[in-house]
């Protein structure tokens, strides 16, 4: 064996380490399989001798789960060899918890997905009492679910009710919470006192029975039968529909296994678990869900996007300028990760009111338990206001933002500038105005880059830094130093008008405004969105974001383009939008007026007027063209972001598009969709949708060449 370590004490008791050679952490892999297997065996085999098994690890954690590079080999062709392989290790972790000895799981670190379900094949479990340690079985969130008896046990442990969370969330614990629900039985100061524990609970129990083997056992809170558990039965496929939109099948497969199994024996709960864990995993929206949120997440954090050879970088002391909204939650972000935060408006008063913003988020916290009164005051001491520009000397990175005006941008550029170190890095927080025609104000361009941060910033976990022409490397790699240091998700992205998260929620904002102009019914629209996993419509979001900004930003392009020569292309949308604000005198959610209404009393609804300006066509249009155009509008526009270069790699287009403008995860996302529906038909369904609704459906060159070619977005960069 190469992954269990065994050694046999004189008291008859085996102790399996898992220690997986050349890997950070123990995985699930084929070489775990393996070795599992000979492990049972070699217990079948010496099974006189044996009083009691330990198994625990040698790594920092328990056992981090299942191979994910691995699932994404397994296609629809291999689904007999996949659920062949899940049915032999449940055989395997079955005969292990019916040998009739005591088997302890000694959890040393963090046990998710198949390292919990490991743990809970053994008769009793200890953990080390370390706030870094985690349990659970978070699949559900990568499109999987747990596979290795991990939704028959648990519901056999807790009952249908209690488990769901676990199993339909991926909701983790810690050592003392998990003590609490009954998920572990004892918890250890240290490995040695875990592993004392341990023996000494083999020598108390010497013949234990899992809870579910027991002759009286019952299951926690009644069978699927019981009237408590049949009345919310009866409702939970439609709420998990609701919830889900039929876009995520992992949620569905987890609730139709727990249910099902909960009506019939062990050993057949656990073959229907492996046949609705094999068709996810052959299935594509897991493939998609890893890709993106195990493979591409990986490679991002690991610094794939950051210059080689540049020493890592920590900022000292942050200024901001600007404390409206964005400000002030950048000044949050950088406070509660321990940065100093300079934050300066152009009055006291202003300054002040977006400390405030930091203030009531941290109170927030304090009442709900999870800061402590000594930790919000030590972060709100953090933030210090001001309305003197020299008090932003000694900050070695400036983010400005302040309102979309290149004009205003270069003032406070120019100002901020004189105060710094020949080494400190300006950005800009803009969303949308060109990074290198901003860096004109600068003294120092190869110090100046964007940090495009997005709203509310204290729960948007995204970052787009855009490269201006003359963008150092240096400055690159500190600014996406700066970005991990705060806790967010860096991409890095070229410059250009609207780089690329902005340039592709405009694309889905305006799609859904043009839908709107050519009569299609509001609510259907709205709900087009929602059906295609998008997290809320593009008529609300516009009316979130102000109508009037993008008003004034279709003015800051048409003057761009044709500043530099070129011919500005007006956008169908524009009409609507310039008739909202002008005509109707309804820019949005701020102004308390926009395609909603927002009654001070009430619950927000579509303005009654648009049935009045905007009728309903005569002739309806499929709702699958208002959902594909949703999705379709935003991949064309993301492809034309990687064929001019302003895209850097695929993982930062996904990832980007998933954590910045809300595309569907279920997709993984925005190219690899693309990858889902297969670029020859993409292209055959944009043809489609090009002749009935514009020329904007259009695939782009790149994209043909690859439908032609078979080609597909990988990993690589762009």
């Amino acid at each position: 064996m190469t992954v269990f370590q065994w050694h046999r004490d004189d008291a008859g008791i085996v102790t399996l380490t898992m220690d997986a050679p050349g890997q950070s952490a123990n995985t699930m892999n084929g070489a775990f399989r393996a070795d599992l297997g000979a492990a049972v065996e070699r217990l079948r085999g010496e099974r006189e001798a044996v009083r009691g098994v330990i198994v625990t690890s040698a790594k920092d954690s328990f056992l981090a789960g299942g191979d994910l590079d691995e699932l994404l080999t397994f296609g629809p062709e291999q689904a007999d060899a996949f659920f062949a392989s899940l049915e032999q290790m449940k055989g395997w972790l079955r005969e292990l918890e019916t040998f009739g000895f005591p088997v302890v799981a000694a959890l040393n670190g963090t046990a998710l997905g198949g390292g919990w379900e490991i743990a809970l094949a053994c008769h009793h479990r200890i953990a080390i009492d370390s706030p870094r340690s985690r349990f659970g079985l978070p699949e559900v969130t990568l499109g999987l679910m747990p596979g290795a008896g991990g939704v028959t046990r648990m519901v056999r442990l807790l009952g249908l009710q209690e488990a769901m969370p676990y199993l339909m969330e991926g909701k983790q614990v810690k050592p003392a919470d998990a003590l609490k629900a009954g998920l572990v039985q004892d918890l250890a100061v240290d490995a040695a006192d875990m592993m004392a524990k341990a023996r000494a609970w083999i020598a108390a129990n010497p013949a234990p029975r899992q809870p579910w083997d027991r002759d009286n056992y019952r299951m926690p809170g009644g069978l699927p039968s019981s009237p408590k558990v049949a009345g919310l039965l009866t409702v939970a496929p439609a709420m998990l529909r609701d919830k889900t939109k039929g876009c995520y099948p992992a949620p569905e497969a987890i609730l139709a296994s727990a249910v099902e199994g909960a009506r019939v024996a062990f050993d057949t709960a656990c073959r229907i678990e492996s046949r609705y864990m094999t068709s996810l995993t052959v299935g594509p929206v897991a493939k998609n869900m890893i890709t993106a949120f195990w493979q591409q997440m990986r490679a991002l954090k690991s610094g794939v996007s950051r210059p080689a050879g540049v020493p890592s970088w920590r900022a000292a002391q942050v200024g901001v300028l600007g404390a409206g909204m964005m400000g002030s939650g950048i000044a949050y972000a950088a406070a509660s990760k321990g940065l100093p935060v300079v934050l300066k408006d152009v009055s006291l008063e202003a300054a002040e009111k977006g400390k405030g913003y930091s203030r009531a988020l941290l109170e927030k916290s304090v009442e709900r338990g999870r800061l402590t009164t000594e930790a919000m005051n030590k972060t709100l001491n953090l933030i210090r206001p001001t309305v003197d520009a020299a008090d932003l000397a000694g900050c070695d990175l400036i983010i400005e933002a302040v309102f979309e005006s290149v004009e205003l941008k270069a003032r406070v550029t120019a100002e901020a500038e004189a105060l710094l170190g020949p080494d400190a890095i300006m950005a800009s927080n803009t969303s949308t105005l060109p990074i290198s025609k901003l860096a004109d104000a600068s003294k120092r361009p190869a110090n100046f880059i964007g940090l495009h941060f997005f709203s509310p910033v204290d729960k948007m976990q995204l970052v787009e830094i855009v490269v201006g022409r003359q963008t150092s490397p240096e400055t690159l790699a500190r600014a996406f130093d700066f970005v991990l240091q705060i806790g967010k998700l860096p991409i890095v992205v070229n410059d250009s008008r609207g780089f690329f998260t902005s340039r592709v929620f405009t694309a889905f904002v305006m799609e859904g405004i043009v839908m709107l102009g050519e009569g299609r019914p509001p609510a259907a629209i709205e709900n087009a969105a929602l059906m295609a996993g998008m997290p809320v419509g593009p008529l609300a979001i516009s009316d979130e974001i102000s109508l009037s900004l993008y008003a004034a930003i279709a003015a800051q392009n048409k003057a761009g383009v044709e500043a530099e020569g070129g011919v500005y292309v007006r956008h169908p949308g524009e009409d609507v939008v310039e008739r909202m604000v002008g005509e109707f005198k309804r820019p949005g959610k701020a102004a308390g007026a926009g395609f909603y209404e927002y009654p001070k009393d009430g619950r927000k609804h579509l303005w009654p007027g648009l049935a009045q300006h905007y009728p309903v066509a005569a002739e309806e249009a499929p709702f699958d063209d208002l959902r594909d155009r949703i999705l379709y509008i935003q991949a064309i526009e993301a492809v034309r972001c990687y064929e001019e270069g302003v895209l850097r790699s695929v993982g930062d287009a996904n990832l980007g598009s998933i954590f910045g403008i809300g595309f569907p995860g279920w997709t993984g996302g925005v190219l690899q969709f693309i990858n889902h529906v297969g670029p020859a038909a993409f292209v055959a369904r944009a043809r489609q949708l090009a002749e009935r609704y514009g020329i904007r459906f259009e695939s782009p060159q790149r994209l043909i060449e690859m439908a032609e070619t078979g080609a597909r977005f990988t990993n690589e960069a762009a």
